[in-house]
Formats: C-alpha cells, structure tokens, sequence
C-alpha cells in the first residue's frame, strides 16, 4: 500500500545506552545585600557554592526590604539552591 508505515521491529533498534540516574537535593538559603536584589542573589550563590558541590541552579522564593526612615536599608533574598549529590 503506498505511504504505509511498516512497523519497526526492536530487534532492528540499536540497543539504547543506560542513562546514569542523579540525585540532587534543594536546600534554602537567606542573603542579605544594601545594594540591591540582584547583589544579594550574587552573594548567596557564591557562598552557597563555597560550601556546596555540583551546585547547578538556584532560585528566588521570597524577597524582602528592611525600611528606616522611609528608605530601604537592606534587601533580603531566600534562595532554593540546587545541587547534585556525590555518588
């Protein structure tokens, strides 16, 4: 029948390779910076990854201002910081 489809047969595959399984674990972390949301983020990363191996990604779940007298004296970013586990 033209522009039908046979079916594969699996043993015409070539055998597919193993895909190693990774683990990795979210721990939170809270940064403070007078600068600004983006210094703070910079700031937590970097010590975040000071401490932690194979960190692969962060991000922010909360942001907050410390205000006196009508102006913002601090930022505060929590982070979900990511990072793979040594086999």
């Amino acid at each position: 029948m033209p522009g039908a489809r046979r079916a594969r047969d699996p043993a015409d595959q070539a055998p597919e390779e193993e895909i190693g399984m990774t683990v990795a674990r979210v721990t939170e972390i809270s940064s403070t910076s007078a600068k600004g949301f983006d210094d703070a983020v910079n700031e937590g990363v970097a010590r975040a990854t000071k401490t932690l191996r194979n960190v692969t990604g962060a991000w922010v779940k909360e942001q907050r201002v410390d205000v006196k007298d009508g102006r913002i004296v601090e930022y505060q970013v929590n982070l979900l910081v990511t990072f793979i586990l040594d086999d």
